[in-house]
């Protein structure tokens, strides 16, 4: 029987500069020519127009801004881990007609909908408030959307990851290379990314894919 795997932390562990440098990334990514030309046609993520993805991403820093700044979680409450998290996310269960993923690609469109402008606006505001945002943060926050609360660091790590996984998918979308994001928001992306993978497929599946593509399984997904 395989060894279960210890929850996956970051508390205190982040470094949070990061969030800024890729959210700068992010909203030059976001201001491309490329992007406000393409904005009504269809993105690399199925069923989500440019536009919309662009407000995805533009999104995950300005709910950084948003749930470090509400009322923190009681002291005492217990705190999900970055593991927990998405093990509890119904949108990796679903599959893309999912409500979940239905909702996120409806409210993204009807956002977007306003235009790049309003996508810029929204990054620009949302980079004039997130250095104090950091500096202010409590130990634990409670994120909206599921009711749970986290370490701020572990939160801050989910939100890195959507922005790494669709800052990729954005640049693909309008033929541009993705751009690189600093290694303080990468590195503990590619550490979720892995975790997740091998509690999905297993030690081997990674470590072949890793090092022996011949043994390689096709899938190793993480999420």
């Amino acid at each position: 029987m395989p060894t279960p795997l210890p929850p996956l932390t970051f508390a205190d562990a982040l470094d949070r500069s990061a969030v800024v440098g890729a959210t700068r990334v992010v909203a030059d990514l976001v201001a491309r020519p490329e992007v406000s030309a393409a904005w009504d046609a269809e993105s690399s993520c199925a069923g989500m127009s440019v536009g919309a993805l662009a407000y995805h991403l533009a999104l995950q820093p300005r709910r950084v801004v948003e749930v470090l700044g509400a009322p923190a979680p009681a002291p005492h409450a217990p705190l999900v881990t970055v593991d927990a998290h998405y093990a509890q996310a119904a949108w990796i269960r679903e599959d893309l007609d999912g409500p979940s993923n239905v909702g996120v690609r409806t409210r993204s469109q009807e956002a977007a909908a306003e235009g790049p402008e309003s996508v810029d606006g929204l990054l620009v505001a949302t980079l004039a408030g997130l250095d104090d945002a950091l500096a202010r943060a409590p130990r634990a926050v409670l994120v909206p959307w599921t009711g749970a609360a986290m370490a701020t660091d572990d939160f801050l790590v989910t939100r890195l990851l959507e922005m790494v996984v669709h800052a990729d998918d954005l640049a693909s979308s309008v033929d541009l290379p993705t751009p690189e994001l600093p290694p303080g928001a990468v590195v503990p992306v590619l550490r979720v990314l892995t975790d997740l993978a091998v509690r999905r497929h297993g030690q081997a599946a990674l470590v072949r894919t890793l090092s022996r593509p011949q043994r390689a399984p096709r899938d190793v997904s993480a999420l």
